[in-house]
């Protein structure tokens, strides 16, 4: 799929996702503690000392509509800081970061899931999470047990599952409907060969039928080049490359630190 919109429409398209210096900024306490009891006498006595740790550094890139839209970078780099961004989870320190239309984010696997109860209530739990009304889960819901094909396990308690089975349903949840932005981080990684190509199908199809924008986030460049039109390399929170998919993850596959 790689790179294939790159046409003048492609380029007359409005951005759905502006991101203008986004800095993010943690403050992490420079000593050790054995328990809280510790931590919390230290703040008590105004004896704690925090060293300020920058994720993200001045960031800027903006995303096209029906895009399918990569971040790379080592581990640590800060490109799941920016997705959290993106997606409303995390407030930047400094900076702004703009979306104009609904997210479905696949961030945290099993994110939004209670282990304790069945898939078939989960189901319910995770929908009303991402703003599904009750009747549209149940308009829905064979539609979403046949896509997870996990159909012989719906009352089995989650914390039974294996994350694939989990990653399933999730991403039959979170793609059961068009979002305007589709926020995949790592989820694809999981679970058997077949359901991942099959999963990489109906992103392309959200893609082409529905103008759904796809922003990827994944160790796999394999993954990267088959998905992705432009991809952003940020690395030690510094946005080190922007551009076409090919020429970025060839540029990172020969990156050294």
């Amino acid at each position: 799929m790689g790179e294939k919109i790159q046409t003048e429409d492609y380029k007359n398209r409005e951005p759905i996702i502006v991101a203008d210096n986004v800095t993010m900024i943690f403050n992490i306490a420079s000593e050790r503690f054995n328990s809280l009891k510790e931590y919390f006498i230290a703040l008590m006595r105004h004896e704690l000392r925090f060293k300020e740790f920058r994720a993200l550094k001045n960031i800027s890139f903006n995303v096209k509509r029906g895009e399918a839209f990569g971040l790379v970078g080592t581990n640590g780099s800060g490109k799941s800081t920016m997705l959290k961004i993106i997606a409303g989870v995390l407030e930047p320190s400094d900076g702004t970061c703009t979306v104009r239309g609904t997210i479905a984010p696949l961030i945290e696997l099993g994110a939004g899931f209670d282990p304790e109860l069945t898939a078939r209530e989960n189901i319910y739990l995770n929908g009303a999470l991402l703003g599904y009304r009750k009747e549209f889960i149940d308009e829905h819901f064979d539609d979403i047990v046949d896509f997870a094909e996990l159909r012989d396990f719906m009352d089995m308690p989650l914390k039974n599952y294996s994350s694939g089975m989990v990653a399933r349903i999730a991403f039959a949840i979170a793609t059961i409907t068009e979002p305007d932005v589709l926020i995949v981080d790592e989820t694809l990684s999981v679970g058997d060969f077949l359901f991942q190509r099959k999963c990489e199908k109906r992103i392309n199809e959200l893609i082409e039928n529905d103008n759904v924008t796809v922003l990827l986030v994944s160790h796999s460049i394999d993954l990267v080049e088959r998905m992705c039109d432009r991809v952003a390399w940020i690395e030690k929170g510094d946005l080190k490359m922007l551009g076409p998919c090919t020429e970025v993850c060839e540029a990172y596959k020969h990156y050294r630190k």
